[in-house]
């Protein structure tokens, strides 16, 4: 059981339930919060985040990408603790169970929510595998600030009111859900950079090196804190000033760190980068539902 547990990298799902309670708190913000579909979304979303991690595993398993002893989490595939079958066959359950909880939204979003579902399938198999993988090709990062930060915000908020809302809150909320989203995917680069450039994987830290990704990694931060400034300006004065003052600080403190670490090391820092994105999303949620 552990290494199935491992293949789900727990540390990572913080991920995809930060989009979700900053799309509720846009809801809320907009009078339109409503529990049922914010818990489905929920649920879809850690769900579609596991098969991708599950079909990342068995894809780069596949084409040659992983090898045994790596830095980062470990592949049971890899270490033949799973079966390639095994692991596929988990990948694409869970897809059909995810496309199944997500046919349900169509009761508050209408059936044109079905192409967007069939999107995030999509992404969440073709960011690895497909004849041009996007987390190959230096794309990943652009894939997750979409698809982690924008779809989840939006379409969260989206099924809750009925209206699809693209205010400065939304948007600013959404954007900085996505870049802290891929500060996450910048600190698995940055420590795997050694192990992908060695088969040919060409992650954006391979692609720009690992400096220039780390000043991303701060400046994804600084706009992020920016965003959320902007997204709580006119609600309670403490409270909006304090948050994004807070995690700029903790964000400057984790880019300190992140030059000086190397290899497994990184596997800390990219727990804690996602553990924050968690804490501000909570914030958000507070802060819009509550201070206004």
């Amino acid at each position: 059981m552990t290494p199935w547990i491992e293949a789900m990298r727990l540390r990572t799902l913080p991920v995809s339930v930060a989009g979700v309670l900053a799309g509720t708190a846009c809801a809320a913000h907009h009078n339109g919060f409503s529990a049922i579909p914010m818990l489905i979304c929920l649920f879809f979303a850690i769900i579609a985040q596991i098969a991708s991690n599950f079909a990342n595993e068995y894809y780069d398993f596949k084409n040659g990408f992983d090898k045994k002893g790596r830095e980062g989490f470990r592949r049971g595939v890899t270490e033949g603790d799973i079966s390639p079958a095994a692991m596929k066959r988990a990948t694409y359950s869970l897809l059909a169970i995810d496309a199944l909880l997500g046919c349900t939204l169509i009761i508050w979003g209408g059936w044109w929510l079905v192409p967007v579902g069939i999107a995030i399938a999509i992404f969440a198999v073709a960011y690895s595998a497909g004849p041009y993988p996007l987390s190959h090709h230096g794309l990943g990062d652009i894939a997750v600030i979409i698809f982690f930060g924008f779809v989840p915000v939006l379409f969260t908020e989206y099924v809750q009111t009925g209206v699809f809302i693209t205010d400065y809150v939304s948007i600013c909320v959404a954007t900085a859900v996505g870049l802290m989203a891929a500060n996450v995917l910048i600190v698995n680069n940055y420590r795997d950079h050694d192990d992908d450039k060695g088969v040919g994987k060409h992650t954006t830290v391979v692609i720009f090196g690992r400096k220039t990704m780390a000043y991303v990694y701060l400046f994804n931060g600084i706009i992020a804190s920016m965003c959320i400034a902007i997204a709580t300006s006119k609600l309670h004065p403490l409270w909006a000033s304090e948050g994004w003052i807070v995690y700029l600080s903790c964000h400057i403190v984790f880019f300190q760190k992140m030059l000086k670490m190397h290899g497994k090391e990184l596997n800390a820092l990219l727990k804690y980068t996602s553990l924050l994105l968690f804490f501000v999303s909570v914030y958000i949620l507070f802060t819009l539902s509550v201070c206004r």
